[in-house]
């Protein structure tokens, strides 16, 4: 039986959607994982989006919290507000209360993605404030680390993410797309969810 990955996410300009395809990509390379893509549903009006500029939902489905215990791990991305992720992702956690209930996502490893606006828009405090809703799930936080070699430490271009996780920069408005190497970040990340996902599973 395939080990089951699923990359659940919310994005408002693209950028954290770009992410999630490169993270599938990852977790797809890895032997005997098949992985999927979700979209959390959205919060705002049509309106609301339209004052944003906010890029045109795509047609990956829309999750519930009924299939999360589908998966036998996860990675969750998010753009950052404010320092800590996207209402609209916190109001998908907040609906998993039967979940928490039971623990049925007890044990289930997963890591984060994320954007940020800006250098300083929290790409470490971000997944730092995320990890309260996997210790409440009793859920494994699997943070990247510097497993992603020697371009963890580039410094000649931004670059998006940390130990935490895959990330990118949108910049003002979001006009800023996500560079080479921090989409070979992303389809790091996705391998190496998926590789400890297996091992956990393998192992139980």
């Amino acid at each position: 039986m395939a080990v089951k990955v699923y990359i659940v996410y919310y994005s408002m300009y693209g950028h954290v959607e770009r992410l999630a395809e490169e993270i599938k990509k990852g977790a797809d390379s890895v032997e005997g994982v098949e992985s999927k893509l979700w979209q959390v549903p959205e919060t705002l009006t049509i309106e609301g989006l339209g004052k944003l500029r906010a890029s045109s939902k795509s047609d990956v489905p829309i999750i519930t919290p009924k299939e999360l215990p589908e998966a036998d791990g996860f990675a969750f991305g998010f753009p950052t507000i404010f320092g800590m992720m996207a209402a609209q992702f916190k109001a998908f956690l907040d609906a998993t209360g039967v979940l928490w209930k039971k623990q049925e996502l007890a044990g289930k490893p997963a890591g984060f993605f994320f954007s940020t606006g800006t250098q300083g828009g929290g790409q470490e405090t971000t997944a730092l404030t995320a990890i309260t809703q996997l210790v409440h799930h009793g859920m494994i936080f699997v943070p990247m680390g510097y497993t992603f070699g020697p371009d963890m430490f580039e410094m000649e271009e931004l670059k998006g993410g940390s130990p935490y996780g895959a990330g990118t920069y949108a910049g003002n408005g979001g006009l800023r797309e996500p560079t080479e190497i921090e989409l070979k970040q992303a389809f790091h990340q996705g391998h190496y969810i998926a590789t400890i996902t297996r091992k956990l599973k393998e192992a139980a």
